[in-house]
């Protein structure tokens, strides 16, 4: 049975009251730190702040996909079986990057530890920080419904650069609490966008690899965990990740695998049918 949908630019919408709930919640963290709140408070409110996107999803969800389930549609993004080789091949890549960058900064740079973490119980609990306050939030809005949608109009390619720059602009109150100011913080920004946009092109192509959305979360867990972990100036580990996933993402965008970013109907925009209105 045809579904019309009552909203005719869905994604807009998701993106406009995703900033919306996401900005207050922005600056309730910025609180929290002014008037020296416990830390746990803190990541409490930052956690709950990167969730903004489900939210706006979730609010959305009745007027995009009338008389289906918010559940189940959540559901269906994890039940395809996860490919061993498309993950393993994924981290392999983060893994790479992230080895590199730890073997430039280890030679360029002064300080005492090169690692932000000193423990292993630190370890655990940023690594799980970093998730909850992340690809676990984001990544059902952002990626299962946002780039899914304009998948059915686009290709792969083209729906990740929009959807990979908004993603990137939704980031923009975060930006000017870096405490860079300047041409610092211009290049920033620009090795930011750079960095966030080639990160999606990488991310659509795995997911639409496997179809299930374990998948772009581990990327995403990954770029943030790995980041965060060097201890470095801020704006050249950004500048080193964005040249190295920017290298990635062209040589996925050449290769295009099984024709997952352009050419062939794609599997995702065949199982994206499903939810077509």
């Amino acid at each position: 049975m045809n579904r019309e949908t009552k909203l005719k630019r869905p994604v807009a919408s998701f993106i406009l009251l995703t900033n919306i709930i996401f900005l207050p919640l922005f600056c309730l963290v910025g609180a929290s730190s002014v008037l020296g709140f416990p830390k746990w408070i803190f990541d409490v409110i930052l956690c709950i702040s990167a969730w903004s996107s489900t939210f706006a999803f979730a609010i959305l969800f009745k007027k995009i996909y009338l008389g289906q389930s918010f559940m189940q549609f959540v559901k269906d993004k994890f039940k395809n079986k996860l490919q061993f080789s498309v993950i393993l091949i994924a981290i392999m890549i983060q893994a790479f990057i992230f080895l590199m960058i730890l073997f430039i900064v280890s030679n360029t740079s002064e300080v005492d530890s090169i690692f932000t973490v000193s423990s292993w119980g630190m370890l655990i609990y940023y690594f799980f920080n970093h998730l909850l306050s992340g690809p676990l939030g984001e990544e059902l809005g952002w990626r299962g419904f946002a780039q899914m949608e304009l998948q059915k109009k686009h290709s792969p390619l083209k729906a990740s650069i929009i959807i990979g720059f908004w993603w990137g602009m939704w980031h923009l109150p975060i930006w000017f609490t870096t405490g860079l100011v300047g041409i610092d913080l211009i290049k920033y920004i620009l090795l930011f966008m750079i960095a966030i946009m080639s990160t999606k092109i990488v991310m659509t192509a795995f997911h639409n690899l496997n179809q299930n959305l374990i998948v772009p979360i581990i990327i995403h867990q990954f770029f943030n965990f790995f980041m965060g972990l060097i201890n470095g100036k801020l704006v050249d580990l950004l500048m080193y990740n964005a040249i190295f996933y920017f290298v990635v993402a062209v040589l996925i965008i050449i290769i295009n695998p099984k024709d997952v970013l352009y050419g062939k109907e794609d599997t995702n925009v065949i199982h994206a049918k499903q939810y077509m209105v």
